[in-house]
């Protein structure tokens, strides 16, 4: 059996490229930043997400104003499997959610299942142009000390995640950024 060595190099670059994107996704919904979220879907792309279906637009602007709002959220993917058909790609990532909401500080929700998305490449660059989330677990319950501040919440474990600039990844990100 003969490999082509370019070919397999470019699905591993390509595969990549979808991972770092899903990954992007992660950190613009946990930490609430726009540009970031943005850059994990094409602008014409659809969303099946929950109660939303719709233009990512739609999705954005109902998704946003709630993270924007505080609370917690950690996203983490992973087992993603990736089929590519050329400038396509269909994308199969099981996520795990932990949420707080900032009007009920103290429910839980903890959510697990897959996004189902069709990757596209247009210029070089992968993003989201259709997802669909599929549910698999949801576990709500009641915490009464989530409703602490962070000092009180987690003691001398500082720093602790926030929302945009309360996030100690900006400042990292800068002063790494600072040093090329």
């Amino acid at each position: 059996m003969k490999f082509d060595c370019q070919v397999l190099l470019q699905a591993l670059l390509d595969k990549e490229a979808i991972r770092d994107c899903l990954y992007r996704y992660c950190r613009g919904v946990d930490r609430a930043d726009e540009e970031v979220l943005r850059s994990a879907y094409w602008p014409d792309a659809q969303d099946r997400h929950g109660a939303y279906v719709g233009d990512v637009e739609g999705f954005f602007a109902q998704a946003l104003p709630r993270l924007r709002a505080g609370g917690r959220g950690v996203h983490q993917i992973s087992n993603i499997l990736i089929e590519l058909c050329g400038d396509i790609a269909a994308v199969e990532s099981s996520f795990l959610a932990l949420q707080v909401n900032a009007a009920t500080p103290a429910q839980e929700t903890f959510l697990c299942g897959r996004y189902l998305d069709r990757f596209e490449k247009r210029e070089g660059q992968w993003r989201v142009a259709d997802r669909t989330v599929v549910y698999d677990w949801i576990e709500e319950r009641t915490r009464p000390e989530l409703a602490q501040d962070n000092d009180s919440l987690f003691g001398k474990r500082q720093p602790n995640g926030g929302r945009l600039s309360k996030d100690p990844l900006y400042s990292f990100l800068d002063a790494v950024r600072a040093r090329r």
